[in-house]
């Protein structure tokens, strides 16, 4: 990545499926990341206008890493932060903040994010696969209705 991950960042995984008009201008790092280079509210734009979603999911997540090289401390809390959020089935994070401090003279940096997942349409779907119902579910739920 280019440019410096400061708060308002959005990464996106190489793998997410993005529309014609949201394609990536900045290139993707060697772990599949890449930073959108717009600002965060010109390309929530872009994707409404587009038909997609950017869903945002609660709970901050946050990773530390302890390292003299600053550069090398953003990477590997970028890296912990990128496993949270791909287990949680999400392909992109919003940084909120980047934190510099020491702790008994050893220098850390925090990094404070949300998961973030894009896709087409408004239900959730793990891994951009589209919400089906299977087969029989609506037979299915009048078994399970309850009477008082």
């Amino acid at each position: 990545m280019t440019q410096p991950i400061t708060a308002g960042s959005i990464l996106v995984h190489a793998s997410a499926h993005l529309p014609s008009a949201l394609r990536l201008q900045g290139q993707s790092d060697t772990y599949g990341w890449a930073a959108i280079e717009e600002t965060r509210c010109n390309f929530e734009k872009a994707t409404r206008e587009a038909g997609w979603t950017l869903f945002f999911m609660a709970g901050e997540i946050h990773a530390t890493s302890f390292r003299f090289d600053r550069r090398k401390a953003l990477r590997a809390a970028l890296t912990r932060l990128a496993a949270g959020v791909r287990s949680q089935c999400c392909n992109c994070i919003e940084i909120d903040q980047v934190t510099d401090k020491s702790f008994l003279g050893l220098p850390y940096v925090r990094v404070t994010a949300h998961a973030r997942h894009l896709q087409k349409g408004v239900l959730f779907s793990a891994n951009d696969r589209d919400y089906r119902p299977m087969p029989g579910l609506a037979q299915d739920q009048e078994k399970w209705k309850v009477t008082l």
